[in-house]
């Protein structure tokens, strides 16, 4: 099958869905590994919405991206109340930690604003994180 054909079953999975627009795109970046500006015209053409807006969703939520990058991804929330528990200490052992091997993706609030540093891997979030248990994360991803 085709990238058109993947992309078009992915918009039928969702019709006559309420708010179907971050489903599609949560599908099409597991599957397809990235929201390109190709699956971006077609999602707006089958929903109806402009291409400007399906873009605004895209490149709002830290969740897609418009290449995809086969890393194994590492977020870090790099948010005021992460920072305010102490994150800005442990981004240079994290990106030594990561190097090329992994997506070290800085990430604006995770939820976990009471429990930070925080970060993610895929949907497992981890909090509290010190310098060497962030490594440790990093390492195992």
């Amino acid at each position: 099958m085709n990238r058109a054909d993947r992309l078009d079953e992915i918009v039928a999975r969702h019709a006559g869905r309420g708010g179907p627009l971050l489903p599609i795109l949560h599908d099409v970046q597991a599957e397809l590994g990235c929201v390109d500006g190709d699956a971006e015209a077609l999602i707006a053409d089958a929903l109806n919405l402009s291409r400007a807006e399906v873009h605004g969703v895209v490149s709002f939520y830290h969740d897609f991206t418009v290449r995809p990058d086969p890393r194994p991804q590492v977020q870090l929330c790099r948010a005021e109340a992460c920072k305010a528990r102490g994150v800005d200490g442990l981004v240079e052992a994290a990106q030594s930690a990561a190097g090329d091997r992994v997506q070290l993706k800085d990430v604006y609030c995770l939820g976990l604003c009471s429990a930070g540093p925080a970060a993610r891997i895929g949907d497992d979030l981890h909090a509290r994180l010190d310098q060497e248990g962030l490594v440790r994360l990093i390492e195992s991803a």
